[in-house]
């Protein structure tokens, strides 16, 4: 027998989910939903039925928690995915409470059996299946009865006419230990981990037959629309054959100063990602928004994701003039439980709705802030992904850094970022007839030849004004450079 048998995908309703399960999730398959408490089970799993469920695909959800199932809508109904008008039509809800908390599970048996001949659903739901397990914390002849109960649930449920799901309060060590997780199609797990002030959210594909999902841990976030996944983002693999030796003629950007353009062989090679480091108030930002304002006066677009600003902090910059007339978009982010997945997310979709061909991130040390702590400690693999990604959809990415002047010590970024972009912009200050003057120079340009000059310049209304020639030093003073200015 050749011919093969093409599973049905479904749509699950869940943002991000799909994409997660390798296209959808196979019908007919027998799913365990898992995870501590709180960590978004049932929610979860309403969204995917609710989203299923119409005339001719019914769902069964059954709830064996003490509380009614009325309460549990309470709550639930406070999503955007619930959907009244299928409640008692396509949707029934079924307490199994009573007979579970009296152990009777041959009573329980019956019902959910009679239920579903009555109902003939295509989903059904069984919340929270832990609740059976603690019922039976007695007596031998309970854990019996039980161990019987769920081999003969799960064999009816695997032959059931239906896509079938429990819902449970497992730990992640219970899927080497339960058999029930042997029998499983698909098996997955919600967590949630809560360091100092900040939680995330992330679920994982453990198991999902005949699927090739995404491997690793996904973040997500429960809000008023229900949960949305954010999938890791990961950069294209290399096309078969292609040579990892080639370098592709590139066009060059102008960063907005001409002398800086200069000082980069021609302006800045597009798709590339580039790290402008220095101290506090050296400029940064400045520069960045004249990357974009040359692009506007390209008639190209930009996006700007703002990590220290808010929105209402642009009203002294050009930048909100570029924001209001609609040639950059603004993404402000300020939240203390982000994930880079998630910013990535938002980052693509603003880049992809406005064709945007330049962007600036504002600032890394903001960025990092911003992330949950658990987060923090992935931020040198994430920025990779960042730049690969966004690079490989030909976008040049400005990125701002703040850098600690020690002026004894010269380094290029904080925690060794800039081998992972392709060049770097570095501003200094210097000491000077009891002033501090402002230095910049190009430390890096990958693939490209670049002035190794180091330049004075000037912020004039707004602007940076970089120097058309090389500022002359006359040695070491105090461990910094000491120019001689007329």
């Amino acid at each position: 027998m050749t011919d093969k048998i093409d599973l049905r995908l479904l749509k699950t309703g869940v943002s991000g989910f799909d994409t997660i399960l390798g296209g959808g999730l196979p019908e007919l398959s027998f799913n365990i939903i898992g995870g501590a408490p709180g960590s978004g089970k049932t929610t979860f799993a309403q969204q995917i039925m609710f989203s299923l469920a119409r005339p001719g695909c019914k769902a069964l959800f059954f709830t064996a928690m003490g509380e009614p199932p009325v309460k549990m809508l309470r709550y639930q109904q406070q999503f955007a995915f619930f959907d009244f008008d299928k409640v008692n039509e396509s949707v029934t809800f079924i307490s199994l409470a009573s007979q579970v908390e009296e152990g009777d599970y041959d009573a329980v048996m019956a019902q959910i059996l009679a239920e579903v001949r009555s109902h003939a659903p295509a989903l059904v739901f069984i919340d929270s299946f832990r609740s059976f397990i603690q019922a039976a914390r007695g007596n031998h002849q309970d854990v019996a009865a039980l161990q019987s109960f769920v081999q003969r649930l799960v064999t009816h449920m695997t032959s059931w006419n239906a896509t079938t799901f429990l819902i449970g309060e497992y730990l992640a060590n219970e899927a080497d230990q339960n058999p029930i997780f042997t029998v499983a199609d698909g098996i997955i797990w919600l967590s949630q981990n809560v360091q100092r002030n900040t939680m995330s959210r992330k679920i994982q594909v453990i198991k999902m037959r005949g699927q090739q999902q995404q491997p690793g841990l996904h973040a997500f976030r429960i809000s008023n629309h229900g949960i949305d996944i954010f999938p890791r983002i990961l950069p294209a693999p290399e096309p078969a054959g292609a040579d990892a030796s080639m370098v592709l003629p590139r066009g060059r950007l102008s960063s907005g100063v001409a002398a800086l353009d200069d000082m980069l062989g021609g302006g800045i090679p597009s798709g590339y990602s580039m790290l402008v480091v220095g101290p506090t108030g050296s400029g940064k930002t400045i520069l960045s928004t004249q990357f974009l304002a040359a692009g506007a006066a390209n008639g190209e677009t930009g996006v700007v994701a703002l990590f220290e600003r808010s929105p209402s902090q642009l009203m002294n910059l050009k930048l909100d003039g570029l924001v209001r007339s609609g040639q950059v978009a603004l993404m402000s982010v300020r939240a203390l439980d982000l994930s880079i997945d998630e910013m990535l997310h938002e980052l693509v979709g603003m880049i992809d709705r406005t064709q945007a061909t330049r962007v600036v991130l504002d600032s890394l040390s903001g960025f990092e802030l911003a992330l949950a702590p658990e987060f923090r400690d992935d931020f040198r693999e994430s920025l990779y992904r960042l730049t690969t990604v966004l690079g490989a959809k030909g976008v040049t990415v400005l990125m701002t850094s703040e850098l600690e002047d020690r002026y004894q010590e010269l380094r290029f970024s904080a925690y060794g970022n800039a081998v992972l972009v392709d060049g770097v912009i570095m501003q200094r200050y210097i000491e000077t007839h009891a002033e501090l003057r402002t230095v910049i120079s190009v430390v890096k340009l990958r693939g490209s030849r670049h002035s190794r000059q180091i330049r004075q310049f000037e912020i004039v209304d707004g602007e940076i004004l970089v120097s058309a020639s090389a500022a002359p030093f006359d040695g070491i003073l105090q461990g910094h450079p000491r120019t001689i200015l007329p």
